[in-house]
């Protein structure tokens, strides 16, 4: 089923229109460490009036992992690639995580439903709102 779940699917890798698009079209600008691959179409313009960028991603579709100095440039921030914005990596900076929403990783406070829904019971420290008070 590979050439056409690319043709319909979007959710893992890019669908064949886009990656005509950045072959006939796109001038790739950069890459990086995840290995998403950064493209620009100077013309046609948008409607707007500025020139497309766009993103192929290394893997799933997620937009959480395009790092923040490459969505500066696709939304047009800056005109030049993000290596030359790039302030020095900071000691507290982490590397990427995914998203672990909708995975067994994902966060789950106590009483969530998935760890069985028993919150602790409340303490004598909050008093109910009443309209008549």
């Amino acid at each position: 089923m590979g050439i056409l779940s690319k043709i319909f699917t979007w959710w893992d890798g890019a669908t064949i229109g886009t990656l005509l698009d950045s072959s006939l079209r796109g001038e790739h600008v950069g890459t990086d460490a995840q290995g998403n691959r950064y493209f620009r179409a100077g013309k046609p313009k948008n409607v707007d009036g500025r020139e497309r960028r766009w993103v192929i991603y290394a893997g799933a579709n997620d937009a959480s992992r395009v790092p923040a100095e490459w969505h500066g440039w696709l939304h047009g921030s800056f005109d030049d690639v993000p290596e030359s914005h790039l302030p020095p990596p900071r000691i507290w900076e982490v590397d990427y995580t995914p998203n672990a929403t909708g995975t067994d990783k994902a966060y789950r406070p106590q009483g969530a439903l998935e760890r069985g829904g028993r919150r602790a019971q409340a303490t004598g420290d909050y008093q109910a709102w009443s309209p008549d008070a």
